[in-house]
């Protein structure tokens, strides 16, 4: 995948739960000024690493309940999910090889 999707709640376990390669989950507001500073950097990595990675974005004033099963307090919120479970997470803005060592270590050799 080349660009970040948009989830939701009716999409989660497809899009996340179901797939078959490392999912970066990103819980952001459109309100929220870091958010904005790391969805470039999540860009690129979703360019960069392809059909390796899938990059989603749930919104939470648009998927409060999502939010709040993942127990979502502070944004941006980033989750690794694989095989449908969440291995890795980490808050606030990270600089791109931070979150490109995260996942790495979660990639298909």
């Amino acid at each position: 995948m080349s660009t970040p999707i948009t989830v939701t709640q009716s999409t989660f376990k497809t899009e996340v739960v179901e797939s078959n390669v490392p999912v970066v989950v990103d819980f952001w507001a459109p309100w929220c000024g870091p958010c904005k500073k790391l969805s470039p950097i999540l860009d690129d990595i979703a360019a960069e690493l392809g059909d390796q990675v899938k990059v989603a974005k749930i919104n939470i004033d648009e998927e409060r309940t999502l939010a709040a099963m993942f127990q979502v307090m502070s944004i941006p919120d980033v989750m690794v999910f694989v095989g449908g479970k969440k291995v890795d997470e980490f808050q606030g803005v990270r600089p791109k090889n931070e979150i490109l060592e995260k996942l790495h270590r979660h990639l298909q050799p």
